[in-house]
């Protein structure tokens, strides 16, 4: 059932993501409103970002944030940086760590320029990796190498990284990221919102439940939905436990039997669901795209909120576009750094 979505609730949310304004108190210099240079024709162009610096409480240590970066949904990538930066009490102390799947110096300069005082690393992910083991979904962006990447950041990311943020790209954060990073992980790998009244079962086909060969795996658990595109993951631990191969070793058999239809979160739900680390929803307020087929329009779900996700077909960039965003797509604007020429010509 639809909940309602009152007037009161956007007014709120809306003064809290504004309750940190881009003032030169908070930033170094002014916001400069000329365009970046336009590397290439297939590249957004963005406006340069004010500085964000630490304040003297601040102490040492780096907060490590992986996403992947993909030319497709690099609006959404500088909007969730923007979002972090603005909302973090120390966000000199944040590292990025951009897995892409073209060593693209164009994709580099874009962010160097659009946020020149940045601490990011971008890697090439090799997508032969994983081609071979995709399985057709649902939905065609599912099946995208890159989307896959998440499954192999132990073994990209160097040593020293012990435990990553990973992020998608089509979120924003309205809270200090450093909260999600600090959580206490209880000896667990992965810590993430759960969503236990969800319908688990149909995450997994009738061959899949009707084989007690597989389905066995999750006895002795009390398996729950989570959304694998906002994960605290302890890559160390991940590493000792060999965690990539025990994911592909299910890509492979669904390549043998049909056991799931959507795309790389099975997988992570049959070595993890009932074994990782509850984080409160707040941190993950999801499914604001819709749907995986029509992307329609959704209502904030109630209680308090950290991160809001637009996880689903539709993405608050391109509704916006075509004038037909929904009310929660304007939440994401504040943070959108995109100038098109009508805009360039306007200031």
């Amino acid at each position: 059932m639809a909940l309602s979505f009152p007037v009161p609730v956007l007014l709120g949310l809306l003064s809290l993501i504004l309750q940190h304004p881009i003032t030169s108190s908070t930033v170094v210099g002014a916001i400069r409103l000329s365009l970046v240079r336009r590397p290439t024709s297939d590249l957004p162009i963005f406006r340069e970002a004010p500085a964000f610096r630490n304040n003297e409480q601040c102490p040492d240590g780096i907060v490590h944030i992986t996403m992947t970066l993909d030319a497709n949904y690099l609006r959404g990538t500088m909007a969730a940086v923007l979002s972090m930066l603005q909302h973090s009490a120390c966000p000199e102390n944040l590292s990025f760590h951009f897995l892409s799947a073209h060593s693209s110096s164009e994709l580099f300069s874009s962010i160097k320029t659009t946020f020149p005082y940045l601490k990011f690393t971008i890697y090439r992910y090799n997508t032969s990796r994983v081609r071979g083991m995709i399985s057709r979904s649902i939905r065609q962006a599912l099946d995208q190498p890159l989307n896959y990447a998440r499954i192999h950041l132990a073994d990209i990311l160097p040593d020293e990284v012990k435990r990553v943020v990973y992020l998608d790209s089509d979120l924003v954060v309205v809270d200090d990221v450093e909260k999600l990073w600090n959580v206490d992980m209880e000896g667990k790998v992965v810590a993430a919102p759960e969503y236990c009244h969800a319908n688990f079962t149909q995450y997994f086909t009738h061959s899949f439940w009707n084989d007690t060969s597989l389905s066995r795996t999750f006895d002795g658990r009390n398996p729950c939905y989570f959304n694998t595109g906002v994960m605290v993951v302890d890559v160390d631990q991940w590493r000792r436990g060999g965690y990539t191969q025990k994911v592909e070793d299910w890509m492979a058999i669904q390549k043998q039997k049909r056991i799931y239809h959507l795309g790389s979160l099975p997988p992570f739900l049959l070595v993890f669901a009932g074994k990782i680390k509850e984080v409160d929803h707040r941190w993950n307020q999801h499914g604001l795209g819709g749907d995986n087929f029509e992307g329609k329009c959704r209502n904030l779900h109630p209680g308090p909120i950290s991160l809001l996700h637009w996880s689903g077909k539709g993405k608050p960039w391109l509704r916006l576009d075509s004038r037909k965003p929904c009310v929660v797509d304007h939440l994401w604007t504040p943070y959108d750094l995109y100038r098109s020429s009508r805009h360039f010509l306007e200031e």
